[in-house]
């Protein structure tokens, strides 16, 4: 375990044990100032040889397999002050241009004035026996190229930049790092991937950027644009955009007036009537209602099915699958055969799944090949075991290269299956959207399947429910609760909660859906750990980690994800004297905990939401070892990616499908008490489905129809 007084520890560099070249994470064995002995030093650094004398600052750990270790956040490098080190110093790699034996020759000649003299007044070299004009001139270019790279790394840590980040400037600007970050410190926003606006800010701050400087409030009304993005928002209207940015800035309005006319200028944004748009997200949703509107007018190519060919065929596939299709659900697959896009849509128990069966078997009977997709590897999973067909994600489907960061398959090389069945499609957003039409030929038959009434996806947009709004695509609504589902508690309760009526809370023995009062949130957060930990896996057989899923509604709080996730952790996977561990920020990770990404990693194909088991942890390297569909190694500034999920919050549920879910259901939530999002987390539950909270929280939810209104154009550039 760590112990996290900061300390600062300066010796000599030994050897460098381990250095990775993607993120600069290093070990180093240090021989300590005034110290007998080794210590080993770990942490990421842009420049560090052998011989070199430096100071870091850290703390110390206990590492399970290789003990005391002392563990960097920064360094400096500084000149030694011994003889014996000047010349180790010297003849290390990190001077070009001189070795051992001229280092020797150096150090004898001017002893404690070498650095002095390499500093000020470099031409005195000639007085040092055997060293030519060339030989000088390398050893000179050599020594101010070190003192160049040095004040530079001085100079951003200084500004409270951290090791990693300041081997990635370095990286990015070179020689020009000092004079960039003077001229315009906020560049590092769109430069540096994990440097954000609030970090820039203090930074500018620190070099003296006045408040009112148009670069800050100009980064100001990005950064505030991608907030508002982050929530869901495809656009911001002017007024909203223009006060958030000055109460955010601490300026005057008429200076976020200045500069949202200076970005619209220069194509940073575009301000369409009293709406404000970032680039990007502007172009990707008209190119959605391009494609749409297109798909939606474009007849069908290459066959005319007669409806009673269709009719007949609709007999057989019944006879053969051994069911009857309710009215809506024939409906539903003779309208996909005679429509070039459709959209499918139903709560729980509606019927869904079967009708994507009949709407396969009707397409091959037509002769016409069919692709399955969905937005997550978890929801594609699913698909693929209801269906019995291999069901791939989007970004499988359209072969996303992580090095080019683009899909292989776009307007240029589209798919060419004559249908494509995209499903749990309220998990799309406006910028997947737009990928995925980009891949679909105006030749090729678009079902979309999804649940309208779940939440929206976690990315900008509200897409589906704005292509139902529209009214432009033919869309079925399936409504009708079939038999064997109407005999779940969980499918009556999801749709008593959509329907505005509080589920039932009498806990029938026979049910699968249970209400267990408690109202202290302590109390909450403790039953939910002894449900998950002992009395469920007792009663039901559930695993703890692999079938139970606790959601919560927010991370704060004692009965937010954070807490509960810490709470579960300690009492599911706790400390072990001999297991290793890492820690990143605010997460300890341990061998065998539940792990969630948090955001989307193209390079290693793992993406938002994704849920995995820790498999290895490597102290010596401080990396992890996750297993997801197939492992994946994080190291360094990537642990950032991945948190505890034990526990999660209901938007990173989306798409997932669980054995047995428990939620609490407080007040302290208030904020998010709302029917779609219960109604969200109840139809994640496959087997079993426990609330736990009080029945005025659980009202509150239930009452509370308003969806979070997200700024979106879709439906009216789908209708005009």
């Amino acid at each position: 375990m760590a112990n996290e007084n900061l300390d600062t520890i300066k010796g000599i560099v030994k050897t460098i044990t381990f250095t990775n070249p993607e993120n600069g994470f290093t070990i180093a064995k240090i021989e300590p100032e005034g110290k007998r002995g080794i210590v080993t030093v770990k942490g990421t650094v842009k420049l560090l040889n052998e011989g070199e004398t430096v100071v870091f600052r850290g703390y110390w750990i206990d590492d399970p397999k290789w003990g005391k270790q002392f563990k960097f956040h920064s360094y400096e490098s500084v000149q030694p002050s011994s003889l014996e080190g000047i010349k180790r110093f010297l003849s290390s790699k990190y001077i070009e241009g001189i070795g051992p034996v001229f280092a020797e020759r150096i150090v004898e000649t001017f002893r404690e004035d070498t650095l002095r003299i390499l500093d000020e007044t470099p031409q005195k070299l000639k007085k040092v026996p055997g060293l030519g004009r060339k030989k000088l001139k390398s050893i000179i270019d050599g020594w101010a190229r070190h003192r160049h790279i040095r004040d530079i790394m001085i100079f951003l840590q200084s500004h409270d930049i951290s090791s990693a980040y300041a081997t990635k400037i370095y990286e990015k600007y070179g020689d020009e790092t000092i004079d960039k970050m003077r001229s315009n410190p906020y560049r590092l926003i769109r430069d540096i991937r994990g440097i954000g606006f609030i970090k820039a800010d203090q930074v500018a701050q620190k070099l003296g950027i006045a408040l009112e400087s148009p670069e800050r409030v100009r980064a100001g009304v990005i950064y505030c644009l991608d907030d508002l993005k982050d929530k869901g928002h495809v656009f911001v209207p002017a007024k909203f955009l223009i006060e958030q940015t000055a109460e955010n800035l601490d300026i005057e309005a008429d200076l976020v007036i200045k500069a949202i006319g200076y970005l619209k200028d220069h194509g940073d944004i575009v301000a369409e009537d009293d709406r404000i748009y970032g680039i990007e997200l502007y172009t990707t949703e008209i190119k959605v209602a391009q494609h749409l509107r297109l798909l939606a007018k474009t007849p069908l190519h290459g066959f005319s099915p007669k409806p009673d060919e269709i009719e007949k065929n609709l007999d057989i596939i019944e006879k053969s699958r051994g069911f009857a299709l309710a009215p809506r659900q024939r409906e539903a697959v003779k309208t996909a055969a005679l429509s070039n896009c459709m959209v499918l849509t139903g709560g729980p128990g509606t019927g869904k799944t079967t009708t994507v069966l009949a709407l396969i078997d009707m397409f091959q009977r037509l002769k016409l090949s069919v692709v399955l997709c969905a937005p997550t590897g978890r929801a594609a999973k699913r698909l693929t075991e209801t269906t019995g067909r291999e069901a791939k994600t989007i970004h499988r489907l359209l072969e996303f290269d992580p090095y080019r960061g683009k899909f292989s398959r776009n307007e240029g090389s589209q798919l060419s299956a004559h249908v494509v069945i995209v499903d749990e499609a309220s998990m799309i957003d406006t910028e997947l959207m737009a990928s995925f039409l980009n891949a679909i030929s105006s030749y090729t038959i678009l079902i979309i399947v999804g649940d309208v009434d779940q939440l929206p996806s976690i990315g900008a947009g509200n897409v589906l429910r704005d292509i139902i709004a529209s009214g432009i695509i033919p869309t079925i609504r399936l409504t009708e609760i079939f038999r064997q589902a109407a005999s779940s508690r969980i499918v009556q309760c999801a749709h008593r909660i959509n329907s505005g009526k509080t589920p039932f809370t009498d806990n029938q023995n026979s049910g699968n859906f249970f209400f267990v009062k408690k109202y202290n949130p302590v109390e909450v957060a403790a039953t939910i750990v002894d449900m998950v930990s002992r009395r469920l896996p007792i009663r039901y057989g559930f695993d703890p980690i692999t079938d139970i899923q606790v959601l919560a509604p927010m991370h704060k709080s004692e009965t937010g994800v954070s807490n509960l996730n810490t709470l579960l952790q300690e009492r599911l996977n706790p400390q072990r004297a001999s297991a290793p561990e890492a820690k990143k920020g605010a997460w300890i990770f341990r061998q065998g905990d539940k792990v969630m990404q948090i955001r989307n990693n193209y390079d290693k194909m793992v993406f938002n939401g994704d849920i995995g088991r820790i498999v290895k942890i490597n102290t010596a390297k401080s990396s992890i070892r996750v297993q997801f569909d197939e492992v994946v190694e994080y190291s360094g500034s990537e642990l950032d990616d991945i948190v505890t999920a034990y526990a999660i919050s209901v938007h990173k549920s989306q798409g997932s499908e669980f054995k047995c879910v428990v939620m609490p259901v407080t007040t302290q939530h208030f904020i998010m008490l709302k029917r779609n999002l219960l109604y969200t987390a109840v139809t994640r539950a496959r087997e079993l489905v426990v609330l736990v909270g009080d029945m005025k929280a659980l009202a509150i939810a239930v009452k509370n129809d308003q969806v979070s209104e997200r700024y979106t154009s879709l439906a009216e550039r789908l209708r005009g």
